[in-house]
């Protein structure tokens, strides 16, 4: 249980910065971060980061996969930390 936490920070700030290099890359035409990767992020526990990223730097926003997909995988994360958590 120890690790959770830091697992969490580790992999949101992974996730925002994911989205931050991504917004980047696309302004310069550049080559991009696949979305697989930047949801399979989300997905493993960085959805907050990735959320915030989205609407910090206005990417992905519209992109149904990122704007229905993201918040879902957020809520279910929350769900499963507040789960966890009362358990310890």
């Amino acid at each position: 249980m120890e690790f959770l936490i830091p697992y969490l920070i580790t992999v949101n700030a992974l996730g925002l910065l994911l989205m931050l290099a991504d917004k980047q890359k696309a302004r310069k035409k550049r080559w991009r971060i696949p979305e697989a990767t930047l949801m399979g992020v989300a997905a493993i526990g960085g959805s907050a980061g990735v959320f915030l990223g989205m609407y910090l730097f206005r990417h992905k926003t519209r992109h149904p996969k990122f704007t229905v997909g993201v918040p879902l995988l957020l809520i279910l994360h929350c769900v499963l930390l507040f789960l966890i958590l009362r358990q310890s």
